[in-house]
């Protein structure tokens, strides 16, 4: 077996667009994401609620009901 050929295993300070910042461990030491778990729509509630709206928006298309 060589010896040494592993990477080095770094606490990775892993920052989002969102300004949200923690800590995971990686082979890297710095990590910039764009989506975290505190932006996203699914962990934050708001992927039901887009989808709930396009169902509620092709119902009133197709039974023609105009919301004024």
């Amino acid at each position: 077996m060589q010896e040494n050929i592993q990477p080095k295993y770094y606490q990775a300070k892993v920052t989002c667009n969102c300004g949200n910042e923690f800590v995971t461990g990686s082979t890297k030491p710095e990590i910039h994401v764009e989506v975290c778990s505190k932006c996203h729509p699914y962990y934050t509630g708001q992927q039901k609620a887009a989808a709930a709206r396009g169902r509620i928006d092709k119902f009133n298309r197709k039974y023609g009901i105009n919301q004024q």
